[in-house]
């Protein structure tokens, strides 16, 4: 269709009959030249009367917000509006700096135009060019998962082998056992068989001679029966059994390999992608110069109810305990959210969350460990002669339990799994006791690296020992004029595997190397006391100060972003 066959279709929006050959910018108008004088007279509005083909070229400006009749034709750069000539006379924007709208216009357009050359020669590019790699990255991680399952087939293969290796040997050794102890038998079998032999010889020749009559035979006669009353030893046999070893699922899938978890790095922004339950590649979560509070909770804990143990749910609750038989639950407001009192209304030595987030706590009066799943409290472990003191939750759910015992002076840490003891840990190489004796306080954590660290109050002491109970190492502070001893009470561990101590009387954490090197301080955040201490999800702290009741939540490392756990 040709351009005049176009014009054909448009007539003039008054007289709807003429060809348009104008138009009003301002009213959006199509018009002929008869009624472009009807148009112009309507003077409750401004017009702007253009060639039908220039129509849309010019600015169409806006009708003001605050005076309808008015179009805007500035713009305020402090209030980041258009006004029209009116609002500028008005005393809300006296000595506000204003443009003329052509000229904010045709900025504006400048950096839509910037924006659009971006979006275009940049972004879009980029976008397109990181899409792209998908399809071969979800073609790699089938193959990658593919050859991971063969790997996966050929190393049962191999434990079934070593399995059947294991077993023949056992057969062997059976079999050995068994042909030593058939020899044996005919042995004595042959032994007892001979001597019956005699017996038998014996009773015919004594039943002969009380059958004689000759003097002589029978005053010849020897008695053999003192030889016979020596009755050959019974054998008393204890015939071998198979003893299978319990099968701990934990150590059979340590023993067998691990998987590596997916490990992406977004090169673009920096940002590390993670699953939080792999210790082995957690990212690099470095210690910030300067520690800052990023919340606090006011407690109801006081003067005669001292805070005394503080255990993490999540990023926004916190269990705590202090000098009475109630726990409670707190929010990041402030608020008391739940309170669960001990089943045998004592005073609970120590408070702690498991991974299913259900609290245990400790009764050294009642001598038991204790679960709180929902408002029902379930006794785990009950001890005889034994008190315990201070308890931990593993990654293996298991709970390090420390103990100690008036009779003979001794402590130590038990482990269990549910009510049974798994592991006894109290001596070192030397057979000396790791820890002090005596009720002081001995807050206990595991590390990421499955070592166990204890603050041994009584020793001014952190004492750590492999998942195995072998020493590693003794931490004793570090000394200086300002300060006094070490005061170790709380102990926690981060995702890095640092260690870290509530120093109480001295008012500041050490932090350290899972080797126990001294790392730093915190000592800028204006502690007061600080008893116990846990890490949250996202790598904070919340630590519990004993007589203020304030439990104070505070980032130390520098944060990852996570975008999706694998």
């Amino acid at each position: 269709m040709a351009l005049n066959d176009l014009q054909d279709l448009v007539r003039c929006q008054l007289c709807k009959t003429s060809v348009p050959n104008l138009y009003c910018d301002i009213c959006h108008l199509s018009l002929c030249k008869v009624c472009v004088g009807e148009h112009l007279s309507d003077k409750s509005k401004k017009h702007k009367i253009v060639s039908f083909f220039e129509r849309g070229s010019r600015p169409n400006y806006p009708k003001c917000l605050t005076h309808s009749t008015k179009q805007c034709e500035l713009y305020c750069e402090q209030c980041d509006i258009l006004l029209c000539l009116q609002c500028v006379s008005s005393c809300e924007h006296l000595g506000h700096t204003t443009v003329d709208i052509l000229q904010w216009f045709e900025r504006k357009k400048e950096v839509l135009s910037r924006e659009l050359q971006e979006l275009e020669k940049s972004i879009y590019p980029s976008y397109k060019e990181i899409v792209s790699y998908i399809p071969s990255q979800r073609a790699d991680l089938k193959r990658n998962s593919l050859q991971i399952i063969i790997e996966l087939c050929k190393h049962k293969d191999n434990w079934l082998r070593e399995i059947d290796v294991i077993i023949k040997t056992m057969k062997d050794e059976l079999n050995r056992m068994e042909s030593k102890h058939l020899i044996f038998l005919k042995r004595q079998e042959e032994e007892i068989n001979r001597s019956i032999s005699k017996i038998t010889e014996s009773i015919v020749d004594l039943h002969n001679l009380l059958a004689s009559n000759d003097i002589n035979l029978v005053y010849e006669h020897k008695s053999r029966n003192s030889e016979f009353r020596n009755l050959p030893p019974q054998p008393i046999v204890t015939l071998p059994k198979f003893i299978p070893f319990t099968i701990d699922r934990e150590d059979i899938y340590h023993q067998f390999g691990k998987l590596n978890p997916i490990l992406v790095r977004a090169e673009d922004v920096g940002h590390i992608l993670y699953s939080e339950d792999a210790e082995s590649s957690q990212p690099d979560m470095p210690l910030l110069a300067e520690p800052r509070i990023i919340a606090e909770i006011h407690t109801n804990y006081g003067t005669s109810d001292k805070l005394r143990s503080v255990s993490a749910v999540n990023d926004t609750e916190i269990w705590t305990c202090g000098d009475s038989n109630m726990m409670k639950l707190y929010n990041l407001q402030d608020e008391l959210v739940k309170s669960i009192k001990t089943k045998s209304e004592n005073m609970p030595s120590n408070i702690e969350v498991t991974r299913n987030g259900d609290l245990v706590y400790t009764d050294y009066v009642d001598r038991t460990v204790n679960i709180v799943q929902n408002t029902n409290i379930r006794e785990v472990v009950k001890l005889k002669g034994w008190i315990p003191r201070f308890v931990c939750c593993t990654s293996s759910d298991d709970l390090l339990v420390f103990m100690d015992n008036d009779h003979d002076k001794q402590s130590k840490i038990i482990r269990y799994c549910g009510s049974i003891e798994k592991q006894s840990i109290k001596l070192n190489d030397r057979g000396q006791p790791l820890y002090s004796y005596g009720p002081s306080y001995k807050y206990i954590s595991e590390n990421k690296n499955l070592d166990i660290c204890v603050a041994d109050w009584g020793a001014s002491a952190v004492v750590v020992v492999n998942k195995a109970g072998k020493h590693l190492f003794t931490y004793t502070g570090q000394h200086s004029t300002d300060k006094g001893l070490f005061d170790p009470y709380g102990i926690t561990t981060d995702s890095q595997s640092r260690i870290l101590i509530a120093d109480s009387f001295n008012n500041r954490i050490h932090i350290l190397h899972q080797d126990g090197q001294f790392l730093c301080f915190i000592d800028n955040c204006g502690l007061d006391c600080p008893v116990d201490l846990c890490v949250d999800t996202e790598g904070n702290i919340f630590v519990a100060e004993r007589f203020t009741g304030r439990v104070k939540k505070i980032q130390y490392q520098k944060q990852t972003v996570l975008i999706y756990q694998v």
